[in-house]
């Protein structure tokens, strides 16, 4: 049995309302004790015959952050449309074909090497824990090993084949709805099933065929839900089940409402939102509504080329209305709720010893001082990491 002692905290996020105060469960001047991985006590001393000690040294601890969506298997480079919108061109779904192709052109070597950089980028901001979606291949061939690539980092990997309809079926997009309902999806090891409903992409009843297709081969449903337009992709998600709807720009008071009624997380991704140049206070619609919301990086070439945690907790407190409060608390237990587990997260008692040690007395400084290097050293499994492992 290993164990290590994390000392001289200053603040001690636990996201435990039982071991500290308010919904981030804080404490001062603890010690936190792991014990093979997990966490094992909260102390006011030093157990005697720890295997490491950790002094903190006035720092801040913090559950691992839980990034629940991300498109992490991809090649080739789409820098030119971000500075098209930057002169005033709208995002569109339209781009993801650009990087199809170069996916497709892509060795394994290649596509690994480039999801192991971005990880490791993840990694050293404190995330400790992604969920990696396929949706670059648009082949049987291609959303397989891409799914085997995201599958050597993760446990939550997403199948989401039907990201838009490839060239070859521009013609013909019930072909290719049947080529993933029938030869992808039984194929397929992935753990969830999305699907983006909007605009330029796939309908709802293409939708809904698509996700029931998925649950009926054991995965589970989370969906891309009105990024773009509006659609009846909050109901759908709401009908089914799915563990989360992500994107929700364009979402009315009546998708947030029946959000907040229901078991489905509200997934906001405020890196895409600062990239298209989404206006509005997106966030504080879902919090005033007590919806159960997360946020995520949504890393990808097109919308929203971010790895860093920290960086969507300062745009989402900036630009979506978020606390800071919330938005650490949506970063990680939202997180974990938009992936349906309890192990992580969090930092109570049992629960994995996921952590990231922030170099600053408080969380806030996530926000406060967005784009400085924060993350002093993180933990998973209560081991010291410096490269990413599954």
């Amino acid at each position: 049995m290993s164990s290590v002692a994390l000392t001289n905290i200053a603040t001690l996020v636990t996201n435990s309302p039982e071991l500290g105060e308010g919904p981030l469960g804080l404490s001062q001047g603890k010690t936190l004790v792991l014990e093979d991985g997990k966490v094992a006590a909260l102390s006011d001393r030093t157990p005697e015959g720890v295997d490491e000690v950790i002094d903190c040294a006035g720092k801040t601890v913090i559950p691992g952050f839980v990034d629940s969506h991300t498109h992490l298997v991809f090649a080739g480079d789409r820098s030119a449309e971000f500075a098209a919108r930057s002169r005033g061109e709208k995002y569109s779904a339209g781009g993801i074909k650009t990087t199809v192709a170069a996916t497709r052109a892509a060795s394994n070597s290649q596509l690994t090497i480039n999801a192991q950089t971005l990880l490791d980028e993840a990694l050293s901001q404190g995330t400790t824990t992604v969920e990696i979606k396929t949706g670059y291949g648009l082949t049987l061939h291609d959303e397989l090993r891409s799914l085997d690539i995201a599958s050597a980092f993760t446990d939550e990997t997403t199948l989401l084949a039907a990201h838009v309809i490839p060239e070859e079926y521009v013609n013909n997009p019930d072909g290719y709805v049947d080529l993933i309902i029938k030869e992808i999806i039984p194929a397929s090891s992935a753990k969830w099933i999305d699907v983006f409903c909007d605009a330029g992409a796939f309908s709802p009843e293409q939708t809904r065929a698509i996700l029931l297709a998925g649950k009926g081969a054991g995965m589970l449903p989370r969906i891309h839900a009105n990024q773009l337009s509006r659609t009846t992709a909050v109901a759908l998600a709401i009908e089914l089940g799915a563990a989360s709807a992500d994107h929700l720009s364009a979402s009315s008071d009546a998708d947030i409402e029946a959000l907040a009624a229901s078991t489905t997380v509200a997934t906001l991704l405020p890196g895409a939102e600062f990239s298209t140049q989404h206006e509005g206070k997106l966030g504080r619609r879902f919090l005033d509504a007590h919806a159960q919301v997360a946020i995520a990086t949504d890393c990808n070439p097109g919308s929203s080329f971010t790895t860093s945690m920290p960086f969507c907790i300062a745009a989402a407190v900036s630009l979506l209305g978020f606390t800071v409060e919330e938005a650490v608390h949506a970063a990680t237990s939202g997180g974990a709720a938009a992936l349906r587990r309890s192990d992580i997260g969090n930092l109570a008692i049992g629960s994995r010893a996921d952590i990231a040690i922030l170099k600053s007395p408080s969380y806030i400084h996530l926000a406060y001082r967005p784009g400085a290097a924060l993350v002093e050293t993180t933990l998973k499994a209560g081991r010291k990491v410096k490269t990413w492992q599954k």
